[in-house]
């Protein structure tokens, strides 16, 4: 098992778009479910948006509906969190996690339900 690693995180204006991106490991990309989550200072993880392992089902949490949009692109085994029209709220360290699933297995989002962290990569959005 490799660890994720995100990267693409920083510093923006409020309605700025960012890119983030996880790179993991083939066998993770083919076998885990995959998610980004978040922390702002003095909050608890919470889950962002995730995608199964084959793909097909995709979760976002009420806060970046119609804003944020998880992809994967297999050929290059990474994961990626666009995040358009950003606001402050969105501040936080932003984390990639994954999770060894069976390929049916219904998709849930909860952090503490992952495995396998990346680092982090820090967004700050100012108004």
């Amino acid at each position: 098992q490799v660890q994720p690693a995100e990267s693409g995180g920083g510093s923006v204006q409020s309605g700025d778009s960012l890119r983030l991106a996880c790179v993991m490991s083939r066998f993770t990309m083919n076998y885990h479910a995959i998610g980004w989550f978040r922390q702002a200072p003095e909050k608890e993880r919470e889950g962002v948006s995730c995608i199964t392992r084959g793909g097909g089902t995709t979760y976002y949490a009420d806060s970046v509906k119609g804003r944020f949009t998880i992809s994967r692109d297999n050929a290059k085994n990474t994961v990626y969190l666009q995040m358009d029209s950003l606001q402050p709220e969105d501040t936080a360290v932003y984390y990639c996690g994954t999770k060894r699933t069976i390929l049916t297995a219904p998709l849930t989002c909860a952090s503490d339900e992952y495995n396998y962290w990346g680092h982090g990569t820090q967004v700050t959005v100012s108004s």
